[in-house]
C-alpha cells in the first residue's frame, strides 16, 4: 500500500503517473457534474418564460426589454451578499489564478460565477457558457488538490484537467477542449499535462452524453459543398473576419478600461439597458449565440437583416462582457463569426446566384473569427470540425483561419482577447522563464530528506567538535553538511544550514582509512572553516519557484520543508540544487 507521503512525492515530479491520471479522472467527473448542474439550472430558469431554450423571439418586446434589467438586479443582489469584489470571474480570472495561486480559485468567486452566470445566461445577456464552464471546472478540480494537500504543481495540472472536462461537458467536443487548454490556458504542450487533460476531457464528454443524450448543437450542418471557385470569396471572408476580430477585441478592452472607475451597480444596470434596448429591436441577438446562428440559417440570406444582427450582437457582447456581466465570451464570438459568415455568403450569392453555398460560410465564419479573436487557430479548427461532424471543412477552414489570424495579428497588432483583458485589468498572468520552469516541480520531489538535526547548536559549540556522521548520508562535494538549530531568547527557533569546507577523520579501529565509508558510522572532527546559512521555511505543497524566490537575493543557503507546522521538518532544498538544475537540466543526487 502506497503511503500518502510517497503519493504526494510522485505527484511533485513533472512526469506522467497513474496517480495524476487517477486524480484527473476524479477531477474530470467532479467538474463535469458541476457544469451539468449549472446547465440544468439555466434550463430550469428559462422554462419559466421561454417556449424554446435560448429563443427570445417568442417573448414580446416589453418582456425582452425588462428581462435583462431583472436579471442584473438579481446578479447585484447575490454579489452584495457575497461581496462585490468577488464578482471577478471567467477565463481571464482563471488565467490570473493559475499564475499567482497555482489555479486555486476562491469559493466566493465560484459562487458568483455559478449563480450570477446562470441568471445572466437565462436573462438574455450576450455571454457564453464556456467561461463559467472553465471557471467551475478549474475550481472543482483544484479544490480536490487543495483538500488532499497535493503539491502545487499537481494542483495546477488538476486545474487544467477540470477546465478541459468543463468545456467538453458544455460543447461535447473533447478534442477541441484538450487543444483549447493547451493552446489558450496553459500555452504549452507537455506530455505529463497532455495525458491527464485528455483523460479529464474524455470523462467530461462521456458524462454529458449520458446525462443529456445529445451529440452536438450544430448537427444541422450537412455535407460541405464548397468548390475551388469559392476560395476567392473565402479569402474575402477571412479578411473581413480578421478586421472584425481586431475591432471586437479593441472595443471590448476600451469598454473595460473606461468602466473600471464606475461602481459595479451602474455598470451592470447600463449593460442591462443596452441589452434590453437592442433585444427590443433585434431579438435574435440576445442569448449565447445559438439564436443568432438560427436566425442566420432561416433568413434566406437577407443582407440587411444580417447586418443589423451583426451590429447588435457586436455591441451587445462588448458591453455585457466589458461592463462586468458574469459569463463567457467564446459563445458570443462563435455567434458573431456565424453572422459574419452568413453576411459574406449572402453577398457572394448575389454575385454568383447560380452557385449553391449552403451553410458552409457560417461554419467558416465561426472558425475564422474564433481563431483571430482568441489567437487559438488549432482549437478553432478542431472545434468547428467536432461541432459540424464534417472532415471536409478542414481545408477551407485552414484557409480562412490562417488569413484571418495573420490580418488580425500582424496588420492590426491584435492579441488574444483574454490577455488583452488581463492587461487592462492589471492582473498578472506572466512569469519569468526561470519561475515558469521551476514551478513545474514540487519541492517534495527533489528535497534532501537525509540530514542530522543538532538541537540548540551554535557556531561556537560546533567548532572543533567531534560529530558522528551516518555513512549513508550523501556528502556533496566531499563536504559535511548538517542542519543546526539556534534557539533564540524569544523562544523562536531559527534553522541554519551548516557547510564545512573540509573534514578530518579521527583514528578508527580500521586499518584501511579508505574503508571508513563502508561503516555505518564514522567520526569526523570539524577543523576547517564553517559557513552558516539561514534556512527559510516552505510548505511541502510549494514548488521550486517559491524556493527560488526565497533564496534569489542571497543566492546561497536553502529552504527547509515542513509538513504541518514550521518545526516539522521533512527535507531541505538548497539554492545550489536549483542552480545545478537550471544549468544542467539534472538534479544532484
Amino acid at each position: 500500500m502506497i503511503s500518502v507521503a510517497a503519493f504526494r512525492k510522485q505527484l511533485a515530479l513533472p512526469k506522467t503517473s497513474w496517480q495524476i491520471c487517477l486524480l484527473a479522472i476524479l477531477g474530470g467527473c467532479t467538474s463535469a457534474l458541476l457544469v451539468i448542474l449549472f446547465t440544468l439550472a439555466i434550463e430550469e430558469i428559462q422554462q419559466l418564460y421561454l417556449i424554446e431554450r435560448d429563443n427570445y423571439n417568442t417573448l414580446d418586446r416589453v418582456s425582452r426589454f425588462d428581462l435583462p434589467i431583472i436579471g442584473s438586479l438579481i446578479i447585484l443582489l447575490f454579489a452584495w451578499l457575497t461581496g462585490y469584489k468577488y464578482l471577478r470571474t471567467g477565463i481571464p480570472f482563471v488565467l490570473h489564478r493559475l499564475k499567482v495561486a497555482h489555479g486555486v480559485i476562491p469559493l466566493k468567486n465560484t459562487l458568483n460565477q455559478f449563480f450570477g452566470s446562470a441568471v445572466a445566461l437565462a436573462s438574455g445577456f450576450s455571454v457564453g457558457r464556456e467561461g463559467p464552464a472553465v471557471h467551475l471546472g478549474a475550481a472543482a478540480s483544484s479544490y480536490i488538490g487543495s483538500l488532499l494537500k497535493l503539491p502545487y504543481n499537481s494542483v495546477r495540472t488538476l486545474c487544467a484537467c477540470g477546465i478541459a472536462a468543463g468545456i467538453a461537458a458544455t460543447f461535447n467536443t473533447p478534442i477541441a477542449a484538450v487543444i483549447f487548454v493547451m493552446e489558450v490556458i496553459m500555452r504549452e504542450y507537455k506530455i505529463h499535462i497532455f495525458i491527464p487533460v485528455m483523460l479529464a476531457s474524455l470523462v467530461g464528454s462521456l458524462i454529458t452524453r449520458n446525462v443529456f443524450d445529445v451529440t452536438h448543437n450544430f448537427e444541422y450542418f450537412h455535407k460541405i459543398e464548397l468548390i475551388p471557385q469559392h476560395y476567392i470569396p473565402l479569402i474575402i471572408l477571412a479578411l473581413l473576419l480578421g478586421t472584425l476580430a481586431a475591432a471586437f477585441n479593441k472595443t471590448l478592452v476600451t469598454v473595460i478600461k473606461h468602466s473600471t472607475r464606475i461602481h459595479i451597480i451602474p455598470r451592470l444596470m447600463l449593460a442591462a439597458m443596452i441589452t434590453g434596448t437592442l433585444g427590443y429591436l433585434v431579438p435574435g441577438a440576445m442569448g449565447v449565440g445559438s439564436g443568432a446562428i438560427d436566425v442566420s440559417l432561416s433568413n434566406n440570406w437577407h443582407v440587411g437583416l444580417l447586418l443589423s444582427l451583426l451590429l447588435a450582437k457586436f455591441v451587445m457582447t462588448t458591453f455585457a462582457i466589458g461592463l462586468g456581466i458574469p459569463g463567457g465570451i467564446v459563445g458570443p464570438i462563435i455567434g458573431i463569426g456565424a453572422i459574419a459568415g452568413a453576411f459574406t455568403g449572402a453577398i457572394v450569392l448575389q454575385i454568383m446566384p447560380s452557385e449553391h453555398i449552403s451553410n458552409d460560410f457560417i461554419l467558416l465564419g465561426m472558425s475564422g473569427f474564433m481563431a483571430a479573436s482568441l489567437n487559438a487557430p488549432l482549437a478553432a479548427l478542431l472545434a468547428v470540425v467536432e461541432l459540424s461532424g464534417q472532415l471536409e471543412i478542414i481545408l477551407p477552414a485552414m484557409i480562412v483561419i490562417t488569413i484571418a489570424s495573420i490580418i488580425s495579428g500582424q496588420l492590426f497588432k491584435n492579441r488574444s482577447v483574454f490577455t488583452m483583458q488581463l492587461d487592462v485589468q492589471h492582473l498578472a498572468y506572466r512569469k519569468p522563464p526561470i519561475e515558469k520552469t521551476l514551478q513545474k516541480i514540487g519541492v517534495l520531489g527533489v528535497m534532501k530528506d537525509k540530514f542530522d538535526l543538532l538541537e540548540q547548536a551554535s557556531e561556537k559549540s560546533l567548532a572543533g567538535r567531534v560529530v558522528s556522521i551516518d555513512a549513508k548520508v550523501p556528502i556533496i562535494n566531499k563536504t559535511i553538511k548538517k542542519i543546526m538549530v539556534n534557539k533564540k531568547i524569544s523562544e523562536q527557533i531559527t534553522y541554519y544550514w551548516a557547510e564545512f569546507d573540509a573534514k578530518v577523520p579521527l583514528a578508527t579501529n580500521h586499518q584501511d582509512s579508505n574503508a571508513e565509508v563502508e561503516n555505518s558510522h564514522a567520526e569526523y572532527q570539524i577543523s576547517a572553516k564553517m559557513h552558516l546559512h539561514k534556512l527559510h521555511p516552505l510548505s511541502h505543497q510549494a514548488t521550486l519557484a517559491e524556493a527560488y524566490l526565497a533564496l534569489v537575493d542571497e543566492r546561497c543557503g536553502g529552504v527547509y520543508i515542513y509538513q504541518k507546522n514550521v518545526v516539522d521538518i521533512i527535507g531541505i532544498v538548497t539554492f545550489e540544487q536549483m542552480r545545478h538544475y537550471l544549468v544542467t537540466g539534472k538534479f544532484q543526487q
